[in-house]
């Protein structure tokens, strides 16, 4: 049964006295929709405000915000500066900040499966996919040490860019504490293992025509079919170049916000 026809039959019953609201409400009280913006950066600023704006339009006023300190080495984060000033801000205003790898640009060579994951799964951008535990740790705590100098906090936790790990990326995150880090399909604690919500993320791809299409299908698939208690939607700063994919965006979250509400990571 839909969630429209389930709330329209519990107002039935409890107009006629016979049941309370009080489980349907209790249910959807605890649906929640983690919202991210990834590639968060001084090179994407003018994307971040037209997407940032998108989701506060729609309901998501302080979505987490994944955060590249140096992006492809083009575009780092540097102690105040205006960015680093504005990211700040941010955090002071309840947005949650995930570490986002490095550079976020691939520069290792792979084999087996890790190939094909780089071959296929992104654009040379999957950072720490080959990377050996003491360079991943490298860069995890000099990335962590500066985005908490500059918002004054803890981040909230890791996303490898383009949610793909080695080996080395795993030990990694257990050697420097992280308790937060999510992939393609789950959100999990990298010290302990336990999986903390399991659901495919949703997304968008703007790199090819064929990427676009099947990305908008499965957005649209995932407007039509029941939800798990955790859905997660991230874009990046590509998804403002296509006219269709930003529909896409604004359709999903208002289908998404009519039975879960906007939540924390952290709350996990």
């Amino acid at each position: 049964m839909s969630d429209e026809r389930k709330v329209s039959a519990a107002f039935r019953q409890f107009w006629l006295g016979s049941v309370t609201l009080t489980p349907y409400l209790a249910e959807m009280s605890q649906s929640r929709l983690l919202a991210s913006i990834h590639d968060v950066g001084p090179r994407s600023e003018h994307a971040f405000d037209l997407l940032h704006d998108r989701f506060a339009a729609l309901g998501v006023a302080t979505p987490a915000l994944l955060v590249v300190p140096d992006h492809w080495g083009e575009a780092p984060i540097r102690p105040g500066t205006p960015f680093a000033t504005r990211l700040r801000a941010l955090a002071d205003g309840g947005h949650e900040i995930f570490l986002h790898g490095w550079y976020h640009r691939d520069t290792g060579t792979h084999s087996g499966a890790a190939s094909f994951k780089a071959k296929h799964m992104t654009a040379g951008e999957g950072e720490f996919l080959g990377l050996g535990a003491g360079e991943a740790e490298r860069r995890i705590r000099d990335g962590r040490a500066l985005l908490e100098d500059i918002i004054g906090r803890p981040v909230t936790g890791f996303v490898a860019p383009a949610w793909l790990y080695g080996e080395g990326a795993h030990e990694a995150l257990k050697a420097t504490g992280i308790q937060l880090a999510e992939d393609h399909w789950r959100v999990w604690n990298p010290i302990s293992g336990a999986v903390l919500a399991k659901s495919p993320v949703i997304t968008w791809a703007s790199r090819t025509r064929m990427r676009r299409w099947s990305s908008l299908a499965v957005a649209a698939a995932a407007r039509m079919v029941p939800l798990p208690k955790v859905v997660r939607l991230a874009v990046h700063p590509g998804d403002v170049t296509s006219p269709a994919l930003l529909a896409s965006i604004s359709a999903t979250l208002k289908s998404m916000l009519r039975t879960h509400a906007p939540g924390r990571y952290s709350d996990l």
